[in-house]
Parts: C-alpha cells; structure tokens; sequence
C-alpha cells in the first residue's frame, strides 16, 4: 500500500474557487497542488497508458467533484470532467507535492513539443436550419 518512510495525510482541504487542493502530511508540511496538476498527472491506467504516458491536454479549468478517502492510504478523485479512475496513494501525492515544480516545467515542456494546449475546448452549441 504506502512505503512506511512515506508520510501520511492528515489533511485534505478542496479549495474550488481557486481549483487548488491542500495537503496537510504528518511531517507538518503543507501543500497546494492545483486540480490541473492532479488531473494531468493522474495515477490512472488511463493516463499512464499502461507504461507509455499520455499526454492530457486542456484541463486548465478542470476542479475537483468530490474526494473519497479509500481506506487510510489513499483518495480517489473525481475531476468534473468525469475522470475517476486514478488512486492518489499518500505516497504519490507527496511524491507530486515535493517535485510539483519540475513535474509542471516537463509538463509545459510536454505540451510546446505536441504544439498542444492547457486551454479548454470550446462548448459550442451547433444549431441545424432545415
């Protein structure tokens, strides 16, 4: 389950209007990691591709639903983009929290070579004239 050097969350505070999660560790340390962070860097099988990343694109705006602790070793999220399938460990989530500076930077790095975008799709509303 978690590495027992790993620290343990004692805390997880959701702050929506800034889309950004705060993770309290047992250290006494405290981070804030931003929903988009979360997303593209999900644990799940889906966006690890089984050994082979993919690269998740135009989630700027993505925001936590709902966080459900799953037992006392980890929580799953689901995004409002209907992605929950990934189990954030206390583990991974320190692992993002402590290296989220040079995660992002190769994030960024990531989307300039695919020439994609952190810019979320346009809803368009397509109306047919018969």
């Amino acid at each position: 389950m978690t590495n027992p050097e790993s620290p343990m969350v004692t805390a997880l505070k959701l702050k929506r209007k800034s889309r950004q999660l705060e993770i309290t560790f047992d250290t006494g340390e405290t981070f804030q990691l931003s929903c988009e962070m979360l997303r593209v860097y999900s644990p799940s099988a889906e966006v690890h591709g089984h050994g082979n990343p993919v690269l998740v694109t135009h989630k700027k705006n993505v925001n936590i639903k709902e966080l459900t602790p799953v037992g006392n070793y980890a929580v799953k999220i689901t995004f409002d983009d209907g992605h929950d399938t990934g189990l954030f460990s206390w583990q991974i989530l320190h692992g993002l929290a402590t290296n989220q500076v040079e995660l992002w930077e190769n994030y960024l790095a990531r989307l300039r070579a695919a020439k994609a975008s952190r810019e979320p799709l346009i809803d368009m509303a397509v109306k047919y004239h018969k």
